[in-house]
């Protein structure tokens, strides 16, 4: 049995919203109990205690959206490349590029840097949506080593997509099965398969046949980017007739175990559709912004009654940032400053939380008998009172992923102090500066 306690216990349970002083014990990858510190000591007396003094305990935080393939593009330049100017531009002039040259160190080494910095922001469970067209035969299980090494809760995925030609494309849709068919024979809650499709429009009919069939009654569910940019809607419109949202929904695409990335430029409708089909949407709002793509009516879809979580398209690895740039861009696209101040949080504790129980058997993103033992300990010093009432206002203005001291995922120790246990993170940052080098050069 083991205690973590002597912080300020914030549970994302509705129940016991906050507890002063309050501790978490937890055993074998699952929350026993939970109140104030003297009442867990006196519960359990022979438990190791962790002593979690100045610091906020809360459940560990999920991305509902990355991409590990973009570790090795921070600080990219690429000398031929021409000036973007649209959303389409940064795809052919980089990310397609980049990962059209990924090999398996690249892809290793990605996923140190992506989970390193996940666990040091707080992120004990993060859904990842992997491309590397050069290099796809094995890569997810690649990365799945290096989760299982460094102990984070994963989903992982393969983009399939056409646009680098049918030999390319039937390695992906393969990778996406063998995957899948690999993460349900483990029969662990630490990692799972979805299928991931790129995007409609670098995907053609056969193609997406191809993909159901493959998927069979797995019920992996899809993991999909829809309508981030003005192409794909035009796209669609052009090839078929039909928006995005209908064209997913006639290849029997959508539905409660699907994620649809963005969902910017879609209708009402296509809101209702997604709604009807309880297919998850996540919201990227950093990437959306940096992109220049536009601003996702996630304000309108939650109103709606659609399950909005958040993610970061890898434009960071921290969700606490992302909560409070959800907030800041709903405001000012909707020249309403009195929006987005319950949502944001929704997405990421709740929502987030709703999104990966479809997936993961045991209960995350909540401090609760029975649930997960993803339990996480930020370092902060309210500079005004922290009550039950306004949690969402500190976590909002106050906190950030660089305030994390402490990860515990599936009941064992993985970061103390910021030091990662078990993983030498100079060693790693080392090797992935030498790699991003070499790819840079074949770029």
């Amino acid at each position: 049995m083991n205690l973590i306690g002597n912080g300020t216990l914030i549970t994302q349970n509705a129940a016991y919203p906050l507890i002063e002083n309050g501790c978490v014990a937890y055993e074998g990858g699952n929350i026993v109990d939970f109140g104030t510190t003297d009442e867990m000591k006196a519960a359990y007396p022979q438990a190791d205690f962790m002593d979690a003094a100045g610091c906020l305990i809360m459940p560990g935080l999920i991305n509902c959206h990355t991409h590990i393939y973009s570790a090795l593009a921070r600080g990219i330049s690429i000398p031929d490349s021409p000036v973007n100017h649209n959303f389409d531009d940064i795809l052919n002039n980089l990310w397609w590029r980049l990962d059209r040259k990924l090999d398996m160190d690249d892809i290793r080494v990605s996923a140190y840097a992506t989970y390193i910095n996940s666990i040091k922001n707080g992120v004990t469970t993060a859904f990842d949506h992997h491309a590397s067209m050069g290099c796809v035969e094995g890569s997810l299980f690649t990365i799945a080593e290096v989760a299982k090494q460094f102990g984070i809760r994963t989903s992982l995925c393969c983009e399939v997509s056409d646009r680098d030609g049918a030999e390319v494309s039937a390695a992906t849709v393969k990778e996406n099965a063998d995957f899948i068919k690999y993460a349900q024979a483990q029969n662990n809650d630490m990692v799972k398969g979805m299928f991931g499709l790129h995007a409609s429009f670098t995907i053609d009919d056969a193609t997406l046949e191809s993909c159901v069939k493959e998927m069979g009654d797995s019920n992996a569910g899809f993991h999909v980017h829809v309508a981030e940019g003005p192409s794909d809607v035009a796209d669609a419109l052009k090839r078929t007739g039909k928006r995005v949202v209908n064209r997913l929904y006639d290849f029997g695409i959508l539905g409660d175990k699907s994620i649809a990335v963005h969902c910017i430029h879609i209708t009402q409708s296509e809101m209702d559709l997604l709604k009807s089909t309880g297919t998850a949407v996540v919201h990227n709002p950093q990437s959306n912004m940096g992109n220049a793509v536009g601003c996702s009516p996630v304000i309108h879809m939650l109103e709606r009654g659609l399950l909005v979580g958040m993610g970061t398209d890898a434009y960071t690895d921290d969700m606490l940032e992302s909560m409070k740039q959800t907030g800041l861009i709903h405001k000012h696209h909707l020249c309403e400053p009195s929006v987005a101040w319950g949502e944001p949080p929704q997405m990421l504790f709740e929502n987030n939380r709703a999104i990966a129980g479809r997936y993961f058997g045991k209960k995350l993103g909540i401090i609760e008998k029975g649930a997960a033992a993803d339990i996480i300990a930020l370092r902060y010093n309210p500079q005004t009172p922290l009550t039950a009432g306004n949690i969402s206002g500190h976590l909002h203005f106050g906190t950030n992923g660089a305030m994390v001291d402490t990860s515990i995922i599936d009941g064992k120790l993985v970061m103390r102090g910021r030091q990662l246990v078990d993983i030498d993170e100079e060693a790693c940052f080392a090797q992935s500066r030498e790699q991003a080098k070499k790819l840079w050069a074949r770029i």
